[in-house]
């Protein structure tokens, strides 16, 4: 669809091109660090406050843990990425960048679909698979609850985001402008 002046319309569109979807391991990123982090009360909106690096915070936050701080080694890497793309292949996502950190996992996808279903899509096929390789025990948390779900309407939006997952992972934040 275009617009008055004949440009496409993305924003109109029922999903966006692509997501880039970002989740981390158990325990990697708390509440209360230095890196900050996003309330789950409703209030978590794109730019919004986050919350501010809190010593009793942290402290409180590593106290209620259940479970060790799960970081992935090299094969349980690879392991989670073939994961990713079985789920791709099985529920018709287009998988158009994938990189398994230690810590996290970057995706762009596009999908037909809210993006909390592909994550939770990637979250249990990467756990069952990492169990049935038995690259982990069977009571371990492998995955922090939620993710940064980033919907991307544009072309050069899906290109930027595609170009971070596989060249820009030391330190640099994902941004791009209108």
């Amino acid at each position: 669809m275009l617009d008055d002046r004949g440009f496409e319309v993305y924003e109109e569109n029922s999903f966006p091109i692509a997501y880039l979807l970002t989740f981390r391991t158990y325990g990697t990123w708390l509440h209360g660090d230095d890196r900050g982090s996003v309330r789950r009360n409703g209030n978590n909106r794109y730019q919004g406050p986050k919350v501010s690096a809190s010593v009793p915070l942290s402290e409180a936050m590593v106290e209620g843990q259940r479970g060790s701080i799960f970081v992935l080694n090299s094969d349980q890497r690879r392991c989670v990425e073939a994961a990713i793309t079985e789920v791709c292949e099985f529920r018709n996502y287009l998988l158009r960048a994938v990189n398994v950190r230690t810590n996290h996992a970057h995706v762009v996808a596009s999908a037909g679909v809210k993006p909390e279903k592909i994550v939770n899509d990637f979250k249990v096929y990467a756990t069952r698979r990492l169990r049935k390789e038995g690259m982990c025990d069977g009571e371990q948390k492998i995955w922090s609850r939620g993710a940064s779900t980033r919907y991307l309407w544009k072309p050069r939006h899906v290109e930027a985001a595609i170009d971070y997952v596989k060249y820009c992972q030391e330190d640099v934040p994902f941004e791009f402008r209108d």
